[in-house]
């Protein structure tokens, strides 16, 4: 039986435990940059995941991670980050783990046998047709993902499979699969490392592009950032004062005008007549700031 490219041994291996520390080191370096390469390739997979993302939280949806072991991590490391970085919800994102919460402490491999289980915490989450699923599962066949990602088809989500093997069944499950082709790892199996950076990484794009269609970034500003400590409350002073061309004083203040929120503090900035007048302009643009802005703009220039 032929094995999976993620349990296969990396040639270059080969009497790794014989190499001095700096040599193995330097070895590990370069798998982690070839596995990073790989992502490149599925760009246009990683787009296309992303729309469904953003559709999903658009109409109102939720975003469902289903994953187990280091892919599990992958996925709680891109879920919790999204409430802070982008302002989305932390009630409209789910992470399903093998194992539940007690995984986070003690990562056993049992749980990921389970397809039953999967199928049981989608149903558990009430997920349904409004929400969207991510499954990963770097050998693209663990029963826990397999069954989650069968669960939420069968519900009527729209669902995106991540997995490191090409062929795998996961892949030809899901509406969009997303195949990270990564060399076979310097330690045979271990699959935190080449395949858990390229997932971590296309995790980051799919869901970083989802963020800017919903119209969370603006440039490279973090427009719809949660700022709840000091380091992210001065973050969003400059973000202010830079898009509105304002002083950070006068950036303060319309912070403090809009409660904290960056985009309709940079509309005050910019010239919106009051609080009430830029979350009009906001509600009217999709809660996109640029064409607020212009809008903006374009109203006063009319007068």
């Amino acid at each position: 039986m032929a094995l999976n490219r993620t349990e296969q041994l990396n040639e270059g291996a080969r009497g790794l435990d014989c190499q001095p520390p700096h040599h193995i080191a330097a070895l590990l370096a370069k798998a982690q940059e070839a596995a990073a390469a790989v992502v490149a390739s599925s760009s246009n997979d990683i787009a296309a995941a992303a729309n469904l993302v953003a559709d999903a939280l658009e109409r109102g949806g939720r975003l469902a991670y289903a994953a187990a072991g280091s892919s599990g991590l992958m996925a709680l490391a891109d879920a919790l980050e999204l409430p802070g970085t982008f302002g989305i919800p932390r009630d409209r994102i789910v992470v399903l783990l093998a194992g539940g919460v007690e995984s986070l402490t003690n990562l056993t491999g049992a749980p990921e046998d389970s397809a039953e289980r999967g199928a049981r915490d989608v149903s558990s989450a009430n997920l349904d047709s409004s929400d969207c699923l991510i499954a990963i599962s770097a050998s693209g066949s663990t029963p826990y993902a397999v069954g989650a990602l069968q669960a939420a088809k069968s519900r009527g989500l729209k669902t995106i499979a991540m997995a490191n093997n090409p062929g795998a069944p996961i892949l030809e499950e899901a509406d969009i699969g997303i195949l990270l082709a990564t060399p076979p790892e310097i330690i045979a199996g271990s699959t935190r490392m080449g395949a858990g950076t390229a997932q971590k990484i296309a995790l980051n794009l799919l869901s970083t592009l989802a963020a800017i269609r919903l119209g969370h970034v603006h440039d490279g500003y973090m427009v719809n950032l949660h700022a709840d400590n000091q380091k992210l409350r001065r973050r969003a002073v400059r973000i202010v004062a830079a898009i509105a061309n304002c002083s950070e004083a006068e950036a303060q203040a319309c912070l403090e005008q809009a409660g904290g929120s960056v985009k309709p503090a940079v509309l005050l900035a910019a010239g919106a007549a009051d609080l009430a007048a830029a979350l009009r302009l906001l509600d009217s643009n999709g809660q996109k700031l640029r064409p607020a802005l212009s809008k903006l703009e374009g109203n006063r220039g009319s007068h």
